[in-house]
């Protein structure tokens, strides 16, 4: 297990808990990088660290995860991907299925996903290397909003409709409200726009499953104020400091 000795002096000052480097390089959140690092997946010049709390000096110090080389002050990049159903949302799939970084192949940073769309689930999809930002969308406390577009078998109820609003028990705990609004209806099929800002596996899916009226085709519009727009499928686009305040608003 490698221990480290601060040095004397103003390099002192440099070093940083290594599971906070991990964050900000955007490898993952801090306690995802904890979960590497005790795996055995982080090596500092040569030797593997499983040790919680080090700190060591990113600009003196080659910090390795995977094998990879981690950028100390890589250039943190925001984009929004137009995900297509059937590619999903990971960085690497031991299945070899298409994934969502394959539609980057002109990005030369390592990006993420934040947060993840189901495999059958298209539309919008944030990637960054920006791990801090990443943690804020996904913190239940800051309640970021998801708005999709479901589209699901049957013709919902009112009282179905309102039960989604207020909250449905799933897997032992209720759902928190939702905006729930009906902008097509047919016999045979509804296409429903509702907004949440949870983030429970495939919850929107579940949510009209448990009301008896499964989804057959999901996507996600828009995180926050910040909309999918005319974006095509399998397409992306940089994001600025302003499109990132619209992720915020509600």
């Amino acid at each position: 297990m490698l221990k480290t000795i601060p040095p004397v002096g103003l390099s002192n000052f440099m070093q940083e808990r290594l599971q906070k480097i991990l964050a900000k390089a955007g490898i993952a959140s801090r306690r995802k990088a904890e979960e590497l690092i005790r795996a055995g997946r982080v090596r500092v010049d040569g030797k593997v660290v499983t040790e919680m709390g080090i700190r060591v000096d990113p600009d003196a110090q080659e910090i390795e995860c995977d094998g990879i080389p981690v950028a100390a002050q890589e250039k943190k990049i925001y984009i929004l991907l137009h995900k297509p159903a059937g590619f999903l949302s990971t960085v690497h799939d031991p299945q070899g299925r298409p994934i969502a970084t394959d539609l980057l192949q002109s990005i030369k940073e390592r990006v993420y996903p934040v947060g993840r769309l189901d495999l059958d689930t298209e539309g919008a999809l944030l990637l960054t290397n920006d791990g801090e930002l990443s943690q804020k969308i996904l913190h239940p406390s800051n309640e970021v909003n998801r708005t999709y577009v479901a589209k699901v078998k049957g013709k919902p109820s009112l009282k179905k409709l309102a039960a989604l609003s207020t909250g449905i028990e799933l897997e032992g705990r209720k759902t928190w409200p939702a905006e729930v609004e009906v902008l097509h209806s047919e016999a045979r099929e509804t296409t429903i726009r509702i907004v949440i800002h949870e983030g429970r596996k495939r919850q929107i899916r579940k949510m009209f499953e448990a009301v008896g009226h499964p989804v057959l085709k999901l996507k996600r519009i828009a995180y926050g104020q910040l909309e999918l727009g005319d974006l095509a499928s399998g397409k992306y686009r940089f994001l600025g400091p302003g499109d990132i305040k619209m992720i915020f608003r509600k």
